[in-house]
């Protein structure tokens, strides 16, 4: 059976009420938490169906469901890299149905492969 709820705002038995438009407008529409290291691997996620390795610390995260365009906010966070040194992350190439995101080593600027690789955005849904 199908059906559609109605509401402008959602209220807890004690946490209190929120709008409903803070839900639509202002929760992660997707997220990934994943293996970058040899054959990628995701841990958990929300709205994505896919991770593409395009080369050493260059990943693809493909939507389920599309965004309405691609100027959503995203994030991306990322452990050491594989050789245990620091690294820093970044989003790239922001389409409708998917992300990339960068990992650079930070002593040496060079990509590198992180074991411990997170991504999100904000946005809206299409």
């Amino acid at each position: 059976m199908a059906g559609k709820i109605i509401a402008d705002q959602i209220e807890h038995s004690t946490a209190g009420s929120l709008d409903t438009s803070y839900v639509v407008n202002g929760s992660a529409k997707a997220w990934v938490n994943f293996n970058g290291t040899g054959t990628i691997a995701t841990r958990d996620s929300l709205n994505v169906s896919g991770l593409t390795d395009n080369g050493t610390g260059n990943y693809t995260v493909d939507f389920t469901n599309a965004l309405s365009s691609a100027n959503f906010s995203a994030l991306a966070t990322c452990g050491l890299d594989s050789g245990g040194s620091r690294s820093f992350c970044s989003t790239d190439s922001h389409a409708t149905t998917s992300i990339d995101v960068l990992i650079r080593q930070a002593a040496s600027n060079s990509n590198v492969d992180a074991a411990d690789v997170q991504s999100g955005l904000l946005g809206d849904l299409a």
